[in-house]
């Protein structure tokens, strides 16, 4: 028997890792009337919890300010998975995990945003969609320009404004 053991990828486990909400300026900052300009950061983290096992964390940081630079809200979701992996030639683990995973994980993290949010008294926040591959590709650029100019530390950080 000589045949090949077939890929395998499945989700064990979703859940919110933190879940974090401030509102500083309670409760004047509710009779402020002009709109928001709301920051948000993704961070995407993932290790080896056992073998063919990985927990990936995909970090959603959503900061509203007003014109004046006085915070509304700000708000952080760390929604994790934990995910089965096996099978997969190594070079091709990361890509699973910084692309495939976290494209599992956004609508979960993106619905936990906008529900706490709106649970603090303001309009919810609806994140547009993300394309991962394309944030993963541009980190791996900026990674090796970053090694190519000297020794530099690669950020994992991924801002979208």
């Amino acid at each position: 028997m000589t045949e090949q053991a077939q890929p395998v990828f499945s989700i064990e486990k979703l859940y919110v890792k933190d879940l974090s909400l401030e509102v500083p300026n309670a409760p004047k900052v509710f009779l402020e009337r002009e709109n928001p300009q709301v920051n948000v950061q993704l961070r995407t983290a993932g290790n080896n919890v056992e073998e063919g096992i990985y927990e990936v964390t995909l970090t959603v940081t959503a900061t509203a300010k007003l014109p004046n630079d006085k915070t509304l809200f700000m708000v952080e979701v760390a929604q994790s998975g934990i995910f089965q992996i096996r099978n997969v030639p190594q070079q091709e683990i990361e890509p699973v995990m910084m692309i495939g995973c976290p494209n599992i994980l956004f609508p979960y993290a993106r619905e936990a945003v906008s529900d706490a949010v709106t649970r603090a008294g303001f309009q919810p926040v609806i994140l547009a969609p993300v394309n991962f591959e394309a944030l993963y590709h541009a980190q791996k650029q900026q990674q090796a320009e970053q090694q190519q100019a000297a020794a530099g530390d690669g950020g994992a950080d991924i801002k979208i404004q």
